[in-house]
């Protein structure tokens, strides 16, 4: 009978050859992305809800957890300090607080002006009639929130200077109760809560964001580290959200269907709502920051901010391929 030894040597090769190539051989990926949002960024509500990224990450190895947020300043403040990776859409004006403060973020992707977002309100029976005529009222409005930077500029180009009004400053809630309840005169609100009291109190827009007045942009961050470390991953998230955004404007009823449940407003006025965003997301470009310039500097001037920026100083990350 043949020996076995020469078998068995060579099995026991292999086996110490399988052994050792597998101690060599590269670990397969395997990582967690942290992405912090809140209840009214829209796609990436929609994303979370239908598990498109997740699906779109899994061939890289990365897992998707979520972090919700009441509002964008402890987003960004979250990011900064490294708790969260990638923040989803904030308002124009949270990033410049973020920059004061000394965070180190990079601009990811922005969504394009979407001016009729948010407007000054006034009830329909007010004698407010123009911008002119808040002189001496009171005015509720969002400390610090793009609402508040809409004011300013309205107020400027009626020739009135804040100090010439009575602010109420109050969170979105509490300045819509304060609006129905007439103990202000007038109040400024953006998307959902805009259209939402549009519909169900008898007001009317007094001033918007239109005609060159406050373009009402909205940012995606991440930790300039996160950026610097990881452009294969936000490529994918980039990717997403453009698609996404598209498909919120190309089927208006099903976004609105998809929304209804996570914001508690009945779907017909999360279609209105939708249709006064542009969902257009794109890369951010130094040219495309001049508002945010202009928003710094005049918070800057009332004294919400310590210094002078340079809001193109923040890092811009910028996608690859097509």
């Amino acid at each position: 009978m043949p020996s076995l030894a020469p078998v068995l040597r060579s099995l026991a090769a292999g086996a110490i050859g399988l052994v050792v190539s597998s101690l060599f051989a590269p670990a397969a990926r395997s990582e967690e992305i942290r992405i912090g949002y809140q209840k009214s960024s829209t796609l990436t509500a929609i994303l979370k809800t239908n598990g498109d990224l997740e699906k779109a990450l899994a061939p890289l190895g990365i897992t998707v957890s979520w972090r919700e947020f009441t509002s964008g300043l402890p987003l960004l403040e979250a990011i900064n300090i490294g708790s969260v990776d990638f923040g989803a859409d904030v308002a124009d004006t949270v990033p410049i607080f973020a920059q004061a403060a000394g965070a180190k973020l990079a601009y990811i992707a922005e969504e394009a002006a979407s001016p009729s977002a948010q407007a000054v309100l006034v009830p329909r029976s007010s004698p407010i009639k123009t911008v002119a005529d808040l002189k001496g009222k009171k005015v509720a409005v969002t400390k610090g929130a793009g609402s508040h930077y809409l004011l300013l500029v309205a107020l400027a180009k009626a020739g009135l200077s804040f100090q010439d009004i009575s602010p109420a400053y109050l969170t979105p809630a509490d300045g819509r109760t304060a609006f129905i309840g007439n103990s202000v005169d007038a109040w400024v609100a953006w998307d959902p809560f805009l259209s939402s009291t549009l519909k169900q109190s008898d007001a009317r827009v007094l001033a918007d964001g239109s005609n060159g007045l406050a373009s009402y942009k909205r940012y995606y961050l991440a930790s300039a580290a996160y950026a610097d470390a990881h452009g294969d991953a936000l490529n994918v998230i980039f990717s997403k959200l453009v698609e996404t955004g598209k498909w919120v404007k190309a089927h208006p009823a099903d976004a609105a269907a998809t929304l209804t449940g996570l914001w508690g407003i009945d779907a017909a006025t999360v279609e209105e709502a939708n249709s006064h965003r542009s969902y257009l997301v794109g890369p951010v470009t130094k040219s495309g920051l001049s508002e945010q310039q202009r928003i710094a500097d005049a918070f800057l001037a009332e004294h919400l901010i310590p210094a002078k920026l340079d809001t193109t100083a923040l890092k811009i990350w910028t996608p690859s391929g097509p």
